[in-house]
């Protein structure tokens, strides 16, 4: 592991951490107020594995890898919230939607074809997996999976949904097994979204390697716009 990557795994750890006690306290309106503890911890550990993964990975030019790891950012502060306080609070989640549709016409993996088509084929499925599902899906999972969609692309996006929900099932048995939650206990889905999100990224290197031709022509516009050479 080289010293950047390093740097990236222990800033993220770090990140896990503050948004873990973040979420504690803000927003102040359900705040737990808790103590640190083992979910600090965890929360550090799966935040610095995610950013230093993400950073090994990556073979994208420095810009757009800086991109991935300001959303994965984000990402972290809602896990921590929705963990808390079953909430994915819109000051954190509004700049994440609004980030991965600015970098879709930049993305050097994912064309913006399949970045629109990955956000609407994720969000339909989460949409009719709520009306399938007892007790639905939370309105603020359906506004958390269209930039993980965009930043995925199809049909990567509906693998991420696929990991996610073979995790938050498997969690959902653990929690029934030791008795910590019962058939009627709300069990949030945005981390689990978050962490299939990451696990497709990490899994599938296409999506952290440029493609050919794939920002070609968006820089070309760009780049004549401003009236540079190409």
């Amino acid at each position: 592991m080289t010293l950047p990557i390093a740097l990236v795994a222990i800033a993220f750890a770090a990140l896990g951490a503050w948004a873990e006690r973040l979420a504690s306290v803000w927003p102040a309106d359900e705040a737990s107020r808790r103590a640190p503890g083992i979910r600090t911890a965890l929360l550090a550990a799966a935040a610095g594995a995610a950013g230093g993964g993400i950073a090994w990975r990556s073979s994208l030019p420095v810009w757009a890898t800086a991109v991935h790891l300001g959303l994965l950012a984000l990402m972290v502060v809602l896990t921590a919230t929705d963990l808390d306080q079953r909430r994915l609070p819109h000051l954190v989640l509004d700049p994440l939607i609004i980030g991965a549709a600015a970098f879709v016409p930049f993305n050097p993996a994912v064309s913006p074809l399949d970045a629109a088509i990955g956000a609407a084929a994720a969000l339909a499925f989460l949409a009719l997996l709520g009306l399938l599902v007892r007790g639905g899906v939370a309105t603020g999972d359906l506004y958390l999976v269209v930039p993980l969609g965009l930043l995925l692309g199809w049909p990567s996006a509906f693998v991420a949904l696929f990991v996610a929900a073979v995790l938050s099932a498997a969690t959902g048995l653990a929690l029934l097994a030791t008795r910590r939650a019962g058939m009627k206990s709300y069990i949030p889905f945005g981390p689990f979204l978050v962490a299939g999100t990451v696990i497709t990224l990490l899994r599938e290197p296409q999506l952290l390697a440029p493609a050919a031709g794939v920002p070609t022509a968006v820089v070309a516009i760009v780049m004549q716009a401003l009236g540079a050479p190409l």
